[in-house]
């Protein structure tokens, strides 16, 4: 089998027609250097940023080709926004910070004095809403749009914390598309214990919730808001989570119904927003960040998904998808930022296994790049809690 090459792969693409219709993706000139490695083909799609959603069909489109050709092992695809479609010339509004009470300050916080947004609708703040008892901390994590790696990012980030000496537990809050069931490899039924509580599902050492355990994968869900927010809120209310230092909550993409609920009524420590270096998911991720501010939930951090690719036959590094862009973001609007997790198709692979690499190569180099930036947002929970969080483990790297 002879290695597929770069004008192989173009040639093919000449055969996937541009948005409206209009010639082709390549001599249009829509598709970024195609890199190759291992026998998998990267490459990115740029388009509006605007009409993002409607063309993600013409990526999958792409990357179907492309899988298709013999000699090919894989192929990930992603859609970049044109740059003048991220409206980096808008005015910025910077989050005030929540009071620190540890009496210094940290880095990357905009500090409430320096600060001159609006004062954002008073809602309830995390000591009024009900807890959950036995967990110390609740940790959203969030994305404005699908496909930059949320949930995955959500599962390692769990692990991570565990590795480090801390009680996890993890819930899914996608109603209509859970994914934990497949990403940590558990099947079956939570049972039902005492009154209406039910034992979470379990696996690498992480207590799991999700309705994919509830209900058939086949079955459509058509809920409404009141719907929504009442199973939410019976996932996280009625699980015997035992005692957890902290409860990881992976968010539905975007910032409907769920995640609404997930932030009026529970009391979470902050949120950590996950984006890839692209124009186009930055500009989603906003609407996330601008949806906690309102209604004050700490913005713990932003992870870069996606970051780079490390050629694994040279080392050599590859900014496919562009670079920095969550960087950059997160100190324009005066957030932390976290820590870039690289493009590796491991990861993928892991995650579709429902092996996430975080338990089935706790060695590995990405590993270690999870790890750190759970170190940080375990720092920055303990930096918007206080002298509560001083009472939980110490996290020590070996």
């Amino acid at each position: 089998m002879t290695d597929v090459t770069k004008e192989q792969v173009l040639d093919k693409l000449r055969g996937v027609r541009g948005p409206d219709m209009d010639g082709n993706i390549v001599d249009m000139g829509l598709v970024s250097d195609v890199f190759i490695s291992d026998s998998k083909v990267y490459f990115s799609i740029t388009v509006p940023a605007e009409r993002a959603r409607e063309l993600d069909p013409l990526r999958a489109a792409a990357e179907r080709v492309v899988k298709d050709m013999p000699g090919v092992k894989g192929a990930m695809v992603a859609l970049t926004a044109d740059k003048k479609g991220a409206s980096s010339s808008a005015p910025v509004q910077r989050p005030a910070a929540a009071p620190s009470q540890t009496g210094h300050s940290h880095a990357g916080h905009s500090h409430a004095g320096h600060s001159h947004a609006p004062a954002a609708p008073r809602t309830p703040t995390a000591a009024a809403k009900a807890g959950i008892p036995g967990v110390g901390a609740i940790i959203a994590v969030a994305s404005g749009k699908g496909g930059v790696g949320k949930s995955t990012t959500s599962v390692n980030l769990a692990l991570a914390l565990k590795a480090n000496g801390l009680r996890v537990g993890i819930l899914d809050a996608d109603i209509y598309g859970p994914s934990m069931p497949r990403l940590m490899k558990i099947s079956g039924r939570p049972q039902q214990i005492e009154g209406r509580m039910i034992r979470p599902m379990e696996n690498y050492g992480l207590k799991v919730m999700s309705m994919g355990f509830l209900v058939d994968e086949e079955v459509a869900m058509i809920w409404r808001g009141p719907m929504i927010q009442s199973a939410l809120l019976q996932m996280l209310r009625e699980v015997a989570w035992g005692d957890l230092d902290v409860l990881v909550v992976d968010m539905p993409p975007g910032t409907g119904d769920a995640q609404l609920t997930m932030a009026q009524q529970v009391p979470l420590a902050g949120a950590v927003i996950v984006s890839t270096p692209q124009d186009l998911a930055l500009i989603d991720a906003r609407k996330g960040l601008a949806m906690f501010r309102k209604v004050e939930v700490p913005v713990l951090g932003i992870v870069e998904n996606m970051s780079y690719f490390i050629a694994p036959d040279t080392g050599k590094r590859y900014d496919i998808f562009g670079h920095g862009g969550a960087r950059k973001e997160a100190e324009r609007i005066g957030v932390p930022f976290l820590g870039e997790v690289p493009l590796t198709m491991g990861i993928r692979e892991t995650s579709d296994a429902g092996t996430p690499v975080v338990a089935s190569e706790p060695d590995s180099e990405i590993t270690r790049v999870y790890r750190e930036i759970a170190k940080k947002v375990w720092e920055q929970v303990g930096a918007h809690q206080g002298d509560k969080a001083r009472t939980m483990p110490n996290i020590v790297f070996e």
